[in-house]
């Protein structure tokens, strides 16, 4: 499991610093107002966000673990506050999240 998070945190990494790099952060905002589709999109992504925030945060009170600076960077970034959750998650901490 952790190779996977490990993996997906570079590869999405990777992928955003390249679209960063092009339009830079603003302009991915941007580009998700750009159109119904596009913010069609970028709705859903921001509706999925709050659902992953709320399970997590019922991880976190089980765990004793802190939230909020995942979720400053789920509001921020995206997935990145997920991922990381996960990644850096003491072993077998996440049981809660595989329960719900």
């Amino acid at each position: 499991m952790r190779t996977v998070l490990i993996l997906a945190l570079a590869l999405f990494g990777a992928f955003t610093l390249a679209a960063m790099w092009q339009v830079g952060y603003v302009g991915i905002w941007q580009a998700g107002l750009a159109n119904w589709g596009a913010a069609q999109v970028l709705a859903d992504l921001v509706m999925m966000s709050l659902v992953v925030l709320f399970l997590l945060h019922r991880d976190a009170q089980a765990q004793g673990r802190k939230l909020w600076p995942y979720a400053l960077i789920t509001l921020a970034a995206g997935s990145f506050g997920p991922l990381l959750y996960l990644l850096l998650a003491p072993a077998g901490a996440t049981r809660t999240l595989r329960a719900a």
